[in-house]
């Protein structure tokens, strides 16, 4: 039963990251990275680690999206080119092939040495108090880097194309 379930979270993790690269529209994108990193999160429960897919669903699936889709709405996307006016996505399909082949082979190959029958659960006490002994200062950083992010796109966004161009000066013309 746990081998179907696990099989079912790969099938919806794969849905959602070929949605991901293949929809036209960004905002559409955003909400298959969110199908994406819930079936990422269900493998993550089926492997007895709770505390991550409740991180990967909190953080993930909910901050990195959020943060993702205000960062699209706020950018000007007129000046970039669109998913079909790129000209090099059979290179790009052709090396995604080629390392998906590579990391499938690993994973084959590998599986007799990692296949375990008994899975244990770690202790969320003592996972609580490692991370905030000895990992809260990375996790402060993080979020800063994305309260940064966030607000250069907001400051981008805000941008006019008025603020863009230079002021005429005397006369009429450009300083």
């Amino acid at each position: 039963m746990g081998l179907v379930l696990f099989y079912i979270a790969g099938a919806v993790t794969l849905f959602g990251a070929i949605g991901v690269v293949t929809t036209r529209n960004v905002v559409y994108g955003a909400l298959f990275l969110l199908v994406s990193l819930a079936g990422v999160a269900g493998a993550f429960v089926l492997l007895y680690a709770e505390f991550l897919a409740l991180v990967q669903v909190l953080i993930y699936g909910g901050g990195i999206t959020v943060v993702i889709l205000f960062a699209l709405m706020l950018t000007r996307t007129a000046e970039y080119e669109g998913p079909g006016e790129n000209r090099r996505w059979p290179l790009a399909a052709a090396v995604s092939i080629a390392l998906f082949s590579l990391l499938a082979f690993a994973f084959v190959s590998d599986a007799g040495r990692y296949n375990s029958a008994t899975r244990s659960a770690i202790d969320v006490e003592e996972l609580g108090r490692v991370l905030f002994e000895q990992w809260a200062l990375p996790f402060e950083i993080v979020s800063i880097v994305l309260i940064v992010a966030l607000i250069g796109a907001v400051v981008i966004g805000r941008a006019g194309p008025e603020e863009d161009e230079p002021e005429p000066g005397p006369g009429g013309a450009a300083r």
